[in-house]
């Protein structure tokens, strides 16, 4: 994120490994200091997110411990024979999938071999505020050749995701999938494919493509992007190819099953800039959760999701072999895979299934279940993010100032919070609020609980949220580019 400086780092690595250890031998309270400044904003080391992670692990008091290994370093990736630097979670494109239950204790040891400064965000859960990996807001960012462990108890079930929270640093590979089990809940299908789609670039890297949007170049010359679905432009940046789990789509991904069974497909959009409308040749598939949490079952040709989201679906699998498209919204062009289930030859990359042809489904198209649903409260506070921005300056801002400079959301803990973003742009925005799911606002409290939603141009969007985790949270465009000009703000606990 924008404000990520070198100049910052103080800690040795001594420093940090001692930190690191502390939290895996001490217990989930140990990486906080004792500071007990109460006079100032509720922040990682405070005497409140002590209190969270003693709490959680109250509620969790059998949670097994889960212990993964993940090492950033430079790599390179061969994308159907073009092999392009690359940075990468343990050599892999996307990072390894990463699995727990609801309330196990998860303890990442994150070893950093990349040559600039880094950090992991667990995108979408609520944890504590000291585990949340956002430079200089919720711990330092961690050195070259030094080590973190991540320390941190899942509290609810879904498809969730891993990546660098470094400035402008996601596009170069660093991101993954987290799934959460729920071991108690019944299983409802025979196979799963866990979808991670991404834009890719192949001869710059996304700082340059930046350094190129703040000159006022097209770094990707073209024709007009601009889609029905998002309101307008679909992005700054058309991109050389899009990648469906880390594979062109001249060497694609082949997910198998058996005709008949019934598949649970989970959707992770880890782009930059590009929003996918995604399909299966010849099936219509039934959304039951988008980000982490479940939904009334809708029935729809085609999904939507921008940077950040996630969408479950279920489908019952047909005889044959069958596209899963994911079109770049109004970047003319997708990623691709294939699903089999029997004999036959795979269709062209090129193909577009006869399901993209009505609208997508929205996050306007979904209720949540019951069991998922906030309480009906009045709000206690009411905080606006007005979305602004300057295109020939190539600056994004909240409430009218481009982060680092901020005037933060101040909450009190256990209120009932509405955050309205209100998008004052041309363009969409992804917005992600760290450390909370939200529910969407409506009045009779059916919104579907979220982290990331879309704020269309000239739109509003309200989010009710319950503020039970205490800290310093970022609220931040999902497109990395916006983020790295300036549209994010902190969401501050200050009791």
């Amino acid at each position: 994120m924008t404000g990520f400086r070198a100049l910052d780092i103080q800690l040795s690595r001594r420093d940090v490994l001692r930190w690191g250890a502390s939290a895996a031998v001490l217990g989930l309270t140990a990486a906080c200091s004792s500071s007990e400044d109460t006079d100032s904003p509720v922040g990682p080391d405070s005497p409140q997110v002590r209190a969270f992670a003693e709490a959680e692990s109250r509620r969790f008091p059998g949670g097994r411990p889960v212990a993964y290994e993940l090492t950033a370093a430079q790599s390179d990736v061969d994308l159907a024979g073009t092999r392009t630097a690359a940075w990468l979670y343990n050599t892999q494109l996307p990072g390894p999938v990463l699995r727990a239950d609801v309330g196990d204790r998860v303890q990442v040891r994150f070893r950093n071999q990349l040559p600039d400064p880094t950090t992991v965000h667990w995108h979408g859960l609520a944890i504590r505020n000291d585990m949340d990996g956002v430079p200089d807001v919720t711990q330092a960012p961690i050195p070259a050749d030094t080590e973190f462990v991540y320390d941190f108890i899942p509290p609810d079930p879904g498809t969730y995701w891993y990546h660098t929270h470094g400035d402008l640093q996601r596009g170069r590979g660093l991101y993954g999938a987290l799934i959460v089990d729920d071991p108690g809940a019944p299983a409802d299908y025979d196979a799963e494919f866990v979808v991670v789609l991404s834009d890719w670039l192949t001869e710059r890297t996304p700082t340059q493509v930046f350094d190129e949007l703040r000159g006022g170049m097209s770094p990707m010359p073209g024709p007009d992007m601009t889609s029905a679905a998002l309101g307008g432009d679909a992005g700054d940046v058309r991109y050389p190819v899009y990648l469906v789990n880390g594979r062109p789509p001249a060497d694609p991904v082949v997910f198998t099953a058996r005709a008949g069974q019934r598949a649970r497909i989970r959707l992770i959009n880890a782009g930059d800039d590009t929003a996918f409308r995604v399909a299966l040749g010849g099936h219509r598939l039934t959304v039951t959760d988008t980000d982490g949490f479940p939904v009334e079952p809708v029935v729809t040709d085609s999904v939507l999701i921008g940077m950040g989201e996630r969408y479950d679906a279920v489908v019952t699998l047909r005889d044959g072999v069958f596209p899963l498209v994911a079109v770049a919204d109004a970047k003319g062009a997708q990623g691709f895979a294939v699903v089999r289930t029997g004999g036959g030859v795979a269709p062209d990359a090129s193909v577009l299934p006869a399901e993209l042809a009505a609208p997508p489904l929205t996050v306007a198209d979904l209720s949540a279940t019951e069991a998922a649903r906030l309480p009906v409260l009045d709000p206690a506070v009411t905080l606006e993010a007005s979305l602004g921005g300057d295109m020939k300056k190539y600056t994004w801002t909240v409430n009218g100032q481009a982060y680092p400079d901020h005037t933060p959301l101040t909450v009190h803990s256990d209120q009932r919070v509405r955050l309205v973003y209100t998008n004052t742009t041309m363009m969409w925005h992804p917005m992600h609020l760290h450390g909370h799911t939200f529910a969407v606002a409506r009045m009779d409290g059916s919104g579907p609980r979220k982290d990331t939603v879309i704020v269309l141009p000239g739109q509003t969007v309200a989010a009710d949220i319950d503020t039970t985790n205490p800290g310093q949270w970022i609220t931040h465009c999902h497109n990395d580019y916006h983020l790295a000009a300036g549209m994010a703000t902190i969401f501050s606990y200050v009791d």
